[in-house]
């Protein structure tokens, strides 16, 4: 049986901050990423800057980001059995600072 929640590796129980799923489908695309979950929203001043993902630390089971949009900021939880090669692939995007 399918996961209701799941479209490819990207968790989508909740909802995902505007413009940012195209990008996580990008990080999807790695042989690297088992599964990517977005987390907690949060509201930020406006800044009216275009949407990119944030690279925070190393996780037990991966990759911590922070995706950030003009109003919103999101926690995303990469899984990864190779946090460090994954780290190095995702420096590499070009919507990633």
């Amino acid at each position: 049986m399918a996961n209701k929640y799941r479209q490819n590796k990207i968790k989508q129980e909740h909802t995902i901050i505007e413009d940012i799923l195209p990008l996580l489908e990008d990080i999807a695309l790695s042989k690297l990423v088992k599964s990517i979950i977005p987390g907690r929203i949060n509201r930020r001043k406006g800044s009216g800057t275009p949407a990119y993902i944030q690279l925070k630390y190393n996780t037990r089971s991966g990759i911590k980001l922070i995706a950030k949009n003009s109003s919103s900021l999101q926690e995303v939880f990469v899984v990864t059995d190779y946090p460090d090669k994954t780290m190095e692939y995702l420096k590499k995007l070009d919507f990633i600072k």
